[in-house]
């Protein structure tokens, strides 16, 4: 399974070589630290350090990369670390870039999610918490006009988000089976030449010279090294054994016994997430969100909104929010275990569960996406899929706005439809002010993130100490 030219990066005789996987380390560990603000800006990182600062990869082949992250299931982010980092240093490349991409953010959340569990009702800290999560509203409506803005360059795209959102909102339609037809559609719109359908430029992350190779380009165009080559035993081995590591949460579960049910029923949601959530970290999150709380009850909608202000700010990619879901749901089925380490372990089993496939999926497919740069029909597939997912997104915006602005949402059914009609008489005013605070900072004074984060907690904090009920 494996020959002399697999077991090493491909080497580079003129124009520079490729750093070792030690030096390479230390740089990924940066891009892990400065990884905050969604895919976008985790993706902004990662061009600015990998192509415009080392020059390891040309902007040609970071944004192939982008292309394939995009259609998959998961992160699109951690998965494209993962896939720069395979491509320079094989599996274990792949492994270490993927791993660090994650971990501050694992290490943070813990601390948060502990914090949330043990003082999240007290005082003052649940006023912190109250304006975190009123705040992100903002955020994720700032999200679909980013993405939309990228995403949607024709009618045909335009359509497609609107056909989605009224899918997913109005009639509850499978998330997957709404990005399969869009990917369809595109697919098919691409084939049969239609103007709306062509594929364009997909990814803009900034200005630099395209046609400037990088370091992983020059050494690939000496040869092609036989780890990037189709090869069906490597094939079988690494779906096998990435198969048995990614499921190992799940066969351990009932090692705990009748309190194992509730990390086996982690480990099980969050597999099947990896596998059918595609479109990007809101898109997950939409999906995630309905589920965690409509589903398997194991948070409130307000609580879900607090998880997604703790992976906003924190390093990592959003989706990294299913530590705190786990943590919390675990915490609440404690059994025989103290809560804060069965919270810790179902934290651990569902970012197990969410982020070991992206692996997997980067070295099973990587062969052959390799094999697919310029590929017109892929292009414009991912396209499709982009502009269903700022429809997706828009109602995971809508969902949140009724669930933390209302204290109460009717569901009514009927023709079919299936709608959420918030009561009027019930909204919470504190936080549509700091909402709508937060949403003046972002898109009038273009005020970042963090700071508007920050300042929504400060604001929730002298509504406590106003005595303004909350």
């Amino acid at each position: 399974m494996s020959t002399a030219s697999d077991t090493a990066a491909p080497k580079i005789e003129a124009g520079g070589t490729l750093p070792s996987l030690g030096e390479a380390f230390w740089t990924w560990t940066r891009v892990a630290l400065l990884s905050f603000g969604g895919p976008a800006g985790q993706i902004a990182v990662m061009h600015r350090i990998l192509v415009v600062e080392k020059g390891w990869i040309s902007e040609a082949r970071f944004l192939h990369a982008l292309n394939y992250c995009m259609l998959l299931p998961g992160p699109e982010a951690q998965q494209l670390a993962v896939y720069i980092g395979w491509l320079m240093h094989r599996i274990r490349g792949g492994i270490v870039s993927g791993t660090l991409f994650i971990l501050p953010g694992l290490i943070s959340l813990w601390v948060l999610s502990v914090l949330y569990a043990a003082y999240g009702q007290i005082g003052v800290v649940a006023a912190v918490f109250f304006g975190l999560k009123s705040a992100v509203l903002a955020v994720v409506l700032e999200a679909v006009i980013r993405i939309g803005r990228r995403a949607l360059r024709s009618p045909a795209h335009v359509a497609i988000a609107a056909l989605a959102f009224i899918g997913i909102f109005a009639f509850g339609a499978p998330f997957p089976l709404i990005i399969f037809a869009a990917g369809l559609i595109g697919y098919a719109g691409q084939r049969f030449g239609l103007r709306w359908f062509q594929a364009g430029a997909a990814h803009g992350t900034g200005k630099s010279n395209v046609d400037a190779p990088g370091l992983i380009d020059i050494a690939l165009a000496q040869g092609t090294p036989d780890y990037l080559r189709h090869s069906w035993p490597r094939f079988a081995a690494i779906a096998v054994i990435g198969g048995l590591i990614w499921l190992a949460p799940l066969l351990a579960a009932p090692l705990f016994g009748p309190s194992g049910t509730i990390y086996t029923t982690i480990a099980a949601f969050n597999s099947k997430m990896a596998v059918v959530t595609f479109g990007g970290a809101y898109a997950v999150l939409a999906y995630m969100a309905q589920q965690a709380v409509e589903h398997y009850h194991w948070l409130k909608p307000d609580e879900m909104l607090v998880g997604l202000g703790f992976a906003e700010t924190t390093p990592g990619p959003l989706i990294s929010v299913v530590q705190f879901v786990g943590f919390m749901a675990a915490f609440r089925h404690a059994g025989p275990l103290a809560p804060i380490l069965a919270g810790t372990i179902g934290g651990v089993v569902a970012k197990w569960s969410t982020f070991v496939p992206c692996f997997i999926w980067i070295f099973l497919g990587g062969p052959y996406i390799e094999a697919l740069i310029g590929n017109k029909a892929l292009t414009a597939t991912l396209s499709a899929i982009t502009g269903a997912v700022v429809g997706v997104i828009l109602n995971l915006a809508v969902w949140f706005a009724m669930h933390s602005l209302f204290g109460q949402v009717q569901n009514v059914q009927s023709f079919g439809l299936s709608l959420g009609i918030p009561v009027w008489s019930s909204i919470n005013l504190p936080a549509l002010v700091i909402m709508a605070l937060a949403m003046v900072a972002i898109f009038r004074f273009k005020v970042g993130m963090i700071p508007v984060l920050a300042g929504s907690c400060l604001t929730g904090i002298a509504f406590y100490l106003l005595n303004i009920d909350i």
